[in-house]
């Protein structure tokens, strides 16, 4: 009677009641049950490795991350202009990392997947293992060689200038931070980046192939809190590290949720005129505010309120705008390069390819050739012709190193098929 009472009262002041005003609370409940499944569904899709085949994109983009590197680790000189850092907000440290996390959920994903998470786990501690036998060979070997030529050729700025003089004062202690990575002389903030990403890297790995959706969430979501709360990991003898790992984490894992099926997901992207134009824009503007920090003139162009965005590039931390505008980068560059470009194939590109086949091995040496570099042309002529002759004979070496790497993998290979034959 009561419930009588109000529908005639309602009918009384607003009229009878439709089927529209009796249905719509039903309706919008089985929307948002619909918007969960879907949400639900996202997040927990499976992950699916592409068949194998060698992507010759993936090495040229490497072998280019390792040239960029090498150039741009040679202080006060011209060929930090051929570098990617002076053109936009991403270098190519960032397309390393991408690269890194895309390559290595290849390589032991598929591992993982075909013969089981121990297996697979094994296998890529034993890379890190390989990477932090080749950090510390390169540790030893770069602050021996800055120690020796600061003194013998009187140069003991370089000391300061390259982070070795605390191995003056406290030998066995920063030796020993060394080794936990801890200590690290200038330009030598990669390797251990790379090393941590890849010890943590089973556990997100097996999530990844059961969620890649979420974890990619997760991985952002770390991202943020370690922007917002300053989450770092300390430096000896002071400060933190240049490269956060709980935020360079973002472009590894980005990497390895495109390998296990994000690119295929996002591949009607592709076709897309409007992204395209937005990523275009984006590197314009990107190379607008780059030009402008590195430019005194063209500073007084840009407003305070968008410099104070932009201006300095937070590299430590990975400002959003270098995530935004490494994948602009490569939006553009596959979608003019497709995986069966021909021009792959030709001799041109030949070196920088055979630079990311043997990455490792390469990238060790570009580190301690730029300090080889920056001494020559500090202690002889620092013409812009003298610069060029330098860096192109640090990349001439790159390539040689590359080749023989190679050449010498072939022979192994060749001769353990011939033991096995025999």
């Amino acid at each position: 009677m009561i419930a009588i009472r109000k529908r005639s009262a309602a009918e009384m002041e607003n009229g009878p009641l439709t089927d529209e005003m009796i249905h719509a609370p039903a309706r919008s409940l089985r929307a948002a049950f619909v918007l969960r499944r879907r949400l639900w569904e996202t997040i927990t899709i499976r992950s699916v490795l592409v068949k194998p085949r060698r992507d010759l994109r993936l090495d040229l983009f490497r072998g280019l991350a390792n040239w960029l590197i090498f150039l741009g680790h040679i202080p006060d000189s011209a060929l930090v202009w051929f570098t990617m850092r002076n053109y936009g907000f991403s270098d190519g440290a960032d397309l390393f990392v991408l690269i890194s996390g895309y390559t290595a959920t290849f390589v032991f994903g598929s591992m993982m997947m075909e013969r089981g998470f121990v297996i697979g786990a094994t296998r890529l501690l034993r890379r890190v293992w390989q990477l932090y036998v080749a950090h510390l060979l390169l540790f030893l070997v770069y602050l021996t060689a800055v120690h020796y030529i600061a003194h013998s050729f009187d140069e003991v700025h370089l000391m300061d200038q390259f982070n070795v003089a605390p191995l003056m004062n406290f030998p066995v202690e920063t030796l020993s931070q060394g080794l936990v990575l801890k200590f690290k002389p200038l330009n030598l903030d990669v390797l251990p980046l790379y090393i941590v990403l890849m010890a943590a890297f089973p556990a997100v790995l097996w999530f990844m192939l059961r969620w890649r959706n979420a974890v990619m969430i997760s991985s952002l979501g770390l991202y943020l809190a370690a922007r917002h709360y300053g989450w770092n990991l300390p430096a000896y003898p002071a400060g933190v590290w240049y490269f956060n790992p709980f935020a360079w984490q973002l472009l590894f894992v980005f990497g390895a949720w495109l390998a296990l099926g994000g690119a295929a997901a996002c591949r009607r992207l592709l076709s897309s005129r409007t992204l395209f134009a937005l990523s275009a824009g984006f590197l314009m503007f990107a190379l607008a505010m780059t030009l402008a920090e590195r430019i005194p003139g063209l500073r007084d162009y840009v407003p305070d309120a968008l410099a104070a965005i932009f201006i300095p590039n937070d590299k430590t931390n990975l400002g959003p705008y270098r995530v935004v505008h490494l994948a602009s980068l490569v939006f553009i560059a596959v979608s003019f390069i497709p995986i069966d470009w021909p021009g792959l194939k030709s001799r041109l590109l030949q070196p920088l390819i055979r630079c990311g086949q043997q990455s490792l091995s390469v990238f060790c040496v570009g580190l301690f050739l730029s300090f080889v570099a920056h001494f020559v042309l500090e202690s002889g002529s620092e013409g812009l012709w003298a610069q060029l002759l330098v860096g192109a004979a640090g990349l001439w070496i790159m390539t040689i190193v590359a080749y023989y790497r190679t050449w010498s993998k072939d022979v192994d290979r060749s001769r353990a098929t011939e033991e096995g034959g025999g």
